[in-house]
């Protein structure tokens, strides 16, 4: 059964973020679509409205590349853009009435043998306040990253987004280079993505920075590659394999001074490297405005940062960190291999942290389960010594588990696995108030599992909804 743990009137914070709350009665749909309900920082958005899919000027459909970038295109009046099939954006697949702002081109791909091909694009969504982008399918967006810039009012809903990583030889292994992220949030106020699937990437999956405040993200599947036939993954060790002199890191990797197989290789590659950067600047200003709630979102083989927070605020509840097949791929190395491939100056193996908060951070983790992540609490990921670079965490009721040891509790409790870590403790608070200035309801963590992973559980194509369901915010 589900409970309402905090409740605080939403006015004050739809004011702090500069947008207004839709007056009149609200319609309420079937009592299980209640869950669905738009809560956490960005309660309060209103996206684009409801607008009739008749009224062209600011309905707009998408069915190509072209028509996403006039729909997107600063200043363009739109305030709905309903993606109506998958959309392959990478700067070479799409025609050049399409490659013009928002789009432009991206970073090079340099290994993968199908982003070399199609390039990769990045869409620049600025300067809009009121718009929903959204699938009533749960389609799919390729070889793009999207920032959300200086914008307000933002809606992002039942999308997936895919292929958009590489084998990163260039900076060995450091993923340094591309700085390819799915979505990206900046100088931005009252963005709700829900909904949405968000495969393996380069470089994170959604950050938010520069003081973006007022994020939600809900209902969503964060997930690492699974290593099958064909996947995205396999096919690049493929390449990778079929040339191994050209690839001076991957050759090493395989060589007999490390022993490493190519299904070793496959395995190690596949979880997701980096989920949430929420502050991107150490000790910015700006990172006190950071305010971000994740809730029922499922977070499989993820290394990290879930979320990263530097200053600001965090609220996550009712989410699940499952790292079992990255702590599996993860004894693949042993200590020699580890040490053989150190000395190269490479890096590649397993992270396998949790929640970060430094820099005077709060972040709250609650109701959660957390599976096989090593280091599942941390505070300080810079200088444990300097109080400076440490935050304020702490984790309330709470599953977790590792290597088949089990512990549910509160962060405080006495011999606690989820005391964070590696920095002095520092009393939790949160940052600008007292107590969170939203409602909202938890599940117990020990429905979570079945829950998020059910048919209308968490990512993009799980509900069948009318297109008007999708540009609501309340049921």
């Amino acid at each position: 059964m589900k409970k309402t743990v905090r409740s605080l009137c939403s006015t004050a914070l739809a004011l702090t973020l500069g947008f207004t709350l839709l007056s009149g009665p609200v319609s309420v749909q079937a009592a299980d679509n209640a869950d669905y309900n738009l809560t956490g920082f960005s309660q309060g958005n209103t996206g684009g409205g409801i607008i009739n899919e008749s009224n062209t000027s600011t309905y707009k459909k998408v069915y190509n590349a072209t028509d996403l970038a006039l729909a997107l295109k600063k200043n363009s009046g739109v305030k709905v853009v309903e993606i109506m099939n998958d959309l392959d954006l990478g700067w070479n697949e799409i025609p050049s009435a399409a490659q013009t702002s928002p789009f432009a081109k991206h970073n090079d791909a340099l290994t993968h043998p199908v982003l070399k091909q199609t390039g990769v694009s990045k869409i620049t969504v600025d300067g809009f306040n009121g718009l929903t982008l959204f699938s009533a399918n749960g389609s799919k967006i390729k070889h793009a990253a999207i920032t959300v810039k200086r914008s307000s009012n933002v809606i992002i809903r039942n999308l997936e987004f895919d292929e958009l990583w590489e084998w990163d030889e260039s900076t060995k292994g450091d993923y340094d280079k591309n700085d390819w992220d799915y979505i990206t949030l900046e100088d931005s106020s009252g963005v709700w993505i829900d909904h949405c699937t968000f495969n393996k990437a380069y470089d994170g999956l959604v950050d938010s920075k520069k003081g973006t405040r007022g994020v939600t993200i809900s209902w969503s599947t964060f997930k690492g590659d699974d290593g099958s036939a064909n996947s995205w993954v396999t096919r690049q060790i493929n390449e990778l394999e079929a040339s191994k002199a050209s690839y001076p890191m991957y050759n090493y990797l395989r060589s007999s001074a490390v022993g490493l197989g190519k299904e070793d290789i496959i395995a190690i590659s596949g979880p997701q490297k980096k989920g949430h950067l929420v502050g991107a600047t150490s000790l910015e200003s700006a990172n006190a405005n950071l305010s971000i709630t994740l809730h029922h979102n499922l977070y499989k083989d993820i290394q990290d940062r879930m979320p990263r927070l530097r200053g600001g605020n965090a609220h996550a509840y009712n989410i699940i960190m499952d790292a079992t097949d990255a702590r599996s791929a993860q004894a693949r190395i042993t200590t020699a291999m580890a040490t053989a491939i150190a000395s190269k100056g490479y890096k590649f193996g397993i992270t396998s942290n949790g929640a970060i908060s430094t820099e005077s951070g709060a972040v709250l983790v609650e109701k959660s389960v957390i599976k096989d992540v090593q280091y599942p609490v941390r505070n300080n990921q810079t200088n444990p010594a300097d109080s400076t670079y440490t935050g304020k965490i702490s984790v309330l009721d709470t599953i977790y588990s590792l290597d088949g040891s089990s512990f549910r509790g509160n962060s405080d409790t006495a011999g606690s696995p989820l005391a964070p870590v590696p920095a002095v403790i520092k009393p939790f608070s949160w940052n600008s108030f007292t107590s969170l200035p939203y409602s909202y309801q938890t599940d117990d963590p020990s429905t979570l599992n079945a829950r998020l992973t059910s048919s209308n559980g968490a990512g993009a194509g799980k509900l069948t909804w009318s297109k008007d369901n999708w540009l609501k915010t309340s049921y």
